[in-house]
């Protein structure tokens, strides 16, 4: 049996020694380790070669005393202390690389020569000689940056993650170790270089990513589908061969080694530059960075690195990322939607209810908005009313007096100065109002010269000279004629031409005290002298109601009309 055996060892290792002597097979380039920067001898293709050696396989493996942790191997085990991997929505335990891994870093850490073998009687040829930074598979001792690997990778796994797949239907190119955990040669083949990178399968649109994940909702979501060209993209790609968004697939926005954002493995560490990688007019057609240059914007660039999968609106850093909504892995999945469903540029995106609680994946567009906007997170006063809310959920609120029909539709079931594609059975969106104000960018509340983040200009200013230019925003469902020949209220053509702004009387977003939407300017609407009170609005039936206040010199004393 032990003659048996040193027979086939003997074999194996003429075997490896013939690889250095015979030419390169005509088969394709890179399926013969001799063909591969694995071929570190004086003769190799790649950058690094150590003069004098001739034989490819003794730089790893060595037919007699070599090191346990692996079969034939012949590297120490670097000892090294590895900064791992983390994220706070990992599961998995992610220790101290273990097994084939540990092995593979004894040169691809940087730490120990590539002729510091461990049977020092079976070396490779003289010379001293490092992987560093400048050589491309260097990773270092900072693995924070790199997939994570030697975790147990079983049922009990996904079940805890969630968008993984099962490691029974795993494809037998991506072999886990003994102890089913993932290793550096799970997903790279270390003779077998056909493929680039020497990864164990095609990549084109993650094939081999996607046999360990998968992300809710992305084979029909427009990262995963589009053709659009990666020619012009202002990033460049230097570890991805591909000419498309959807050959790219996750390596679009992931890099699984020496990642600028370490968690999610980012390419850069900027959130918001993965994205503007194509959404700067090059790869998509929309310039988004023109729009996020604007003087009212979703101000993505303040901040970095605060934003997380897992955080909570009501004790999170105040922020706004791109990824706060969209879902890169749903987006553009599902047929137009009409408010207040969600759009599908949104589609897999957070939201809030705007009564508390965790947030959970929005069916509704303007619970996205509530994430921030709501509760906790209010945004500043505008205008300071007489009845001061700046939590939108609550303004927006079904049991409020009035509001505008985000959430459902209106309570008021006579507004004449409706435009025709309008009716009070209407429902419009967050952004019908907030979004960009130049329609060649793209749609959504990412940057407007018109403050705050507003599609058309809104005059909030006392003694405003009315224009269609001047209450553009209003004008857009409202009909201006309307309002002018007091089709809804008897005063407005007045009021409007004495420069009383629309916001003077009228809250945008809703109020839970008064029908209308009144809820006074406090800076233009002062307590009545002669009734020594007020602001007050009190209806009084369809288009009939009463004010008491102090307006432009003029008093109102429960003046009806």
């Amino acid at each position: 049996m032990k003659t048996t055996r040193l027979l086939i060892i003997s074999i194996a290792w003429l075997c490896a020694w013939l690889v250095t002597l015979v030419p390169a097979m005509p088969q394709e380039r890179g399926t013969d380790v001799a063909a591969t920067r694995h071929n570190l001898t004086a003769t190799g293709p790649g950058s690094i070669r150590v003069a004098g050696a001739k034989d490819v396989c003794r730089f790893c493996h060595t037919p007699h005393a070599a090191n346990p942790i692996a079969p034939l191997w012949n590297r120490q085990d670097p000892g090294t202390y590895y900064q791992t991997y983390d994220s706070s929505t990992l599961v998995s335990s992610v220790g101290q690389p273990t097994g084939s891994s540990r092995l593979c870093l004894s040169c691809h850490d940087g730490t120990i020569a590539l002729t510091q073998t461990y049977n020092p009687r079976n070396a490779p040829g003289g010379g001293t000689i490092y992987i560093t930074q400048a050589d491309r598979g260097f990773l270092g001792t900072d693995l924070s940056d790199d997939h994570p690997i030697s975790f147990v990778y079983d049922s009990t796994a996904v079940l805890m993650k969630g968008q993984m797949r099962d490691p029974s239907t795993l494809p037998p190119q991506l072999p886990l170790d003994h102890e089913s955990r993932v290793q550096c040669a799970t997903c790279h083949d270390p003779h077998d270089d056909s493929r680039g990178k020497f990864m164990r399968m095609d990549n084109t649109e993650s094939r081999l990513c996607l046999s360990c994940h998968n992300p809710d909702g992305w084979q029909a979501s427009a990262h995963a589908t589009s053709p659009a060209s990666l020619a012009l993209a202002s990033q460049t790609w230097d570890n991805l061969d591909a000419a498309s968004v959807r050959e790219a697939g996750c390596g679009s926005c992931h890099r699984p080694h020496t990642a600028g954002g370490r968690q999610r493995l980012l390419r850069l560490e900027a959130e918001e530059d993965n994205c503007l990688s194509c959404h700067d007019g090059g790869v998509a057609q929309t310039d988004l960075r023109r729009a996020l240059a604007a003087i009212s914007t979703h101000p993505v660039r303040r901040t970095t690195g605060k934003h997380d999968p897992a955080e909570s609106p009501s004790v999170m850093v105040r922020h706004v990322e791109c990824a706060d909504c969209h879902d890169p892995h749903q987006t553009g999945t599902g047929p137009p939607a009409q408010a207040p469903f969600i759009k599908p540029a949104m589609a897999g995106a957070t939201g809030a209810s705007g009564v508390g609680g965790d947030p959970t994946e929005a069916r509704y567009e303007y619970e996205v908005c509530y994430k921030c906007h709501a509760q906790r997170n209010v945004s500043r006063a505008i205008v300071d009313r007489m009845f001061g809310n700046n939590d939108i959920s609550d303004e927006f609120a079904t049991v409020n007096a009035s509001y505008h029909p985000v959430e459902a539709q209106g309570r008021n079931g006579n507004v004449p100065s409706l435009l025709q594609e309008y009716n009070t059975a209407s429902i419009i969106y967050c952004t019908d109002c907030h979004g960009s104000d130049n329609p060649q960018d793209a749609a959504g509340p990412h940057g407007s010269r018109y403050s705050p983040l507003l599609t058309d200009n809104y005059n909030t200013q006392d003694n405003a000279v009315e224009s269609p230019q001047a209450f553009a925003l209003c004008y857009r469902c409202h009909s201006r004629a309307s309002i002018l020949d007091d089709k809804s209220f008897k005063k407005h053509r007045e009021h409007i031409e004495e420069g009383i702004s629309c916001a003077a009387c009228h809250d945008p977003h809703g109020v839970r005290e008064n029908t209308h939407l009144i809820n006074f300017d406090r800076a233009v609407a002062r307590p009545s002298v002669k009734a020594g009170a007020g602001p007050t609005f009190t209806d009084l039936g369809n288009t009939h109601g009463s004010c008491t206040l102090l307006c432009h010199g003029e008093d109102h004393d429960d003046e009806s009309y």
